[in-house]
């Protein structure tokens, strides 16, 4: 079916590993589509939801051992140990591939093997990148359809080219003990097995778009971030881009959506990405960005007409959901929906369920995969092969008392500090322990490629290349009061500070001068039509110096782990701020 003979070499190499009863390649058309689908449901991997209140879904269930992923099977594959840094999973290539390729081995025996080329962005972008999966699972063709530019489209990208990320994927036999997530940045190789669960086998995602394309990134001179990217236009027609970075939990694919209050006339807002952003210097010296995806893959518990009405939108047709509730005849529910729960349903895990179960319906980390085109609030230049201007980065966590509503960083080094010092505390529903500090660099943790040290080390060295680069801002909508309150209201409210983050871009906005960096003056933000109990800004924008030095405590003992690997920048910055506390 296509010609690409370095891509026809390697199938065939797999093929006799995994030992398929048939091969099928595909041209990522309608007519595909619907007979996969159809396959799907007759074999009971799928389900159509109800067609008339939910026209072109799907539901399908995940093996109850398989629900998210697995960080702990999840390795980077570099030659030398030191290349994947202390923050990283490492396994030899060799060793990795043997392994590997013992459960490979006739995993696909009586199966289909499919042939999944994609592009990881817009075709003719220079910011695009192809891939192609191999796997035994039609839930994954069907999510890659919607996450990825697939079939003919990428492989006339390609051409003749024999630079491509392979990524093999089987489901095996699901066996938690037969599972892993390997990552060859070097090959530009994945191969996941024993995994059903999106995250773990929509090898575009997280797989490549952030591990194998982070080191892409630092050997071509881009970056590749786990980030949002949002277009605000204010009343005049302006619009300005920003890209943002949140550990899980922070509401990053609300901020995404977000709508304007109505106190805020005449702004509107546009998404360009919910989790990922690749950005390239531009031609005019500013930071251009590019979603690489097609689709979002958002969690679904939570979401609802206050949190994010968009993405309810965005998902009412051609979606696939995993491991919802099943209601009767062919309706769904989740926890956090504002509408009642069925008297009756089948649970996440294929038992039946009442409200008065003591269980979820839904599992926590349920799932929606939707083509982002069908988002309300989709930009019309988010597919604009030369991406969109970025204006301001942020970065952003769960603080109760540390991080003040928003502040500005000195300089991009000052910023690459900021990110790099990024965290968020843990909440009593996930963990049990409540303010649990958790570092999550940049947001890119679980997912930097590479050795975390050499990834400042790239973003610092971005800095210096860039003639026009974004400002850099902290933000944190999650401050509490004296009586565990949220203090700040959220939701479309962020925008208020989200304008004066513009506004500080375009060399106005009033602020003063602190130790962390620049922190808006109290009339500085627009809180018209926004009802705030007397203080609450000056809580939300305080400093308190005591909780800021035991803060500076927990950064130090991070920073030991990446030992002579952490720039010294980063520690001149470091120390800059306790010098600056001391001056305090």
């Amino acid at each position: 079916m296509y010609n690409n003979k370095a891509v026809a070499q390697w199938v065939e190499e797999m093929a006799k590993l995994t030992k398929p009863d048939q091969i099928i390649w595909l041209d990522g058309s309608d007519e595909e589509r619907i007979r996969l689908t159809e396959e799907a449901v007759r074999t009971g991997e799928m389900k159509y939801l109800d067609q008339v209140k939910y026209p072109g879904c799907l539901y399908h269930r995940t093996a109850s051992n398989d629900v998210a992923r697995v960080e702990h099977l999840t390795f980077i594959c570099s030659s030398k140990k030191e290349d994947a840094g202390p923050t990283n999973n490492w396994m030899a290539p060799a060793e990795a591939y043997k392994k590997a390729a013992r459960i490979f081995d006739g995993s696909m025996r009586g199966r289909t093997m499919y042939v999944i080329p994609y592009i990881m962005g817009i075709k003719g972008s220079p910011f695009g990148k192809v891939g192609i999966e191999l796997t035994d699972s039609i839930y994954v063709v069907l999510n890659m359809r919607i996450m990825t530019t697939m079939g003919k489209a990428a492989m006339e990208q390609l051409g003749d080219s024999n630079v491509f990320v392979k990524g093999l994927h089987s489901k095996a036999d699901l066996n938690p003990e037969r599972r892993y997530i390997m990552h060859f940045p070097e090959d530009y190789t994945i191969w996941s097995v024993g995994s059903g669960y999106g995250g773990n086998v929509l090898l575009g995602k997280k797989c490549f778009s952030l591990r194998i394309a982070s080191h892409m990134a630092q050997e071509e001179g881009w970056l590749a971030e786990h980030m949002l990217i949002l277009g605000i236009e204010d009343p005049q027609g302006k619009i300005s881009y920003i890209a943002a970075a949140f550990p899980s939990a922070c509401g990053k694919t609300n901020l995404a959506m977000l709508i304007p209050p109505l106190a805020l006339k005449g702004y509107k807002t546009w998404t360009v990405g919910d989790d990922i952003a690749w950005m390239r210097i531009g031609e005019d010296g500013r930071l251009w960005a590019i979603n690489p995806e097609a689709g979002f893959f958002g969690v679904v518990p939570g979401t609802n007409t206050k949190t994010n009405p968009n993405a309810l939108i965005t998902a009412s047709k051609n979606t696939i959901y995993t491991n919802v509730l099943e209601g009767p005849d062919g309706t769904i529910w989740w926890e956090g929906l504002d509408q009642d729960p069925p008297a009756h349903g089948i649970d996440w895990k294929g038992d039946p369920w009442t409200p008065d179960s003591g269980t979820n319906g839904a599992h926590p980390n349920s799932r929606f995969t939707a083509p982002a085109g069908q988002c309300p609030s989709i930009s019309p230049e988010w597919r604009n092969p030369k991406g969109v201007p970025i204006s301001a980065l942020l970065f952003g966590g769960r603080r109760a008392k540390v991080a003040p509503l928003v502040y500005q960083s000195y300089n991009w080094q000052h910023g690459v500090f900021m990110g790099a010092t990024m965290a968020s505390e843990t909440t009593a529903a996930a963990t049990g322990e409540v303010g649990v500090v958790r570092r999550d660099p940049m947001a890119m943790l679980p997912f930097c490629g590479y050795h975390m040290g050499d990834y400042w080390k790239h973003w610092l060295e971005m800095g210096k290349k860039i003639p026009n680069p974004p400002n850099i801002f902290h933000v944190n909508w999650f401050r509490l009061d004296e009586k565990g309150k949220f203090i700040w209201p959220g939701f479309g409210d962020n925008l208020r500070v989200l304008n004066w983050i513009i506004s500080r871009c375009n060399g106005k906005g009033e602020a003063t001068e602190t130790p962390i960096g620049y922190v808006p003056t109290v009339g500085a933000l627009n809180l018209e039509g926004l009802d705030l109990p007397a203080g609450a800004i000056e809580s939300l924008l305080n400093i308190d110096k005591e909780v800021w030095i035991e803060e500076l405590k927990g950064q130090l003992t991070f920073f030991e782990k990446f030992g002579d690997k952490l720039p010294k920048e980063i520690m001149d910055e470091y120390k800059a701020v306790l010098e600056r506390f001391g001056k305090a």
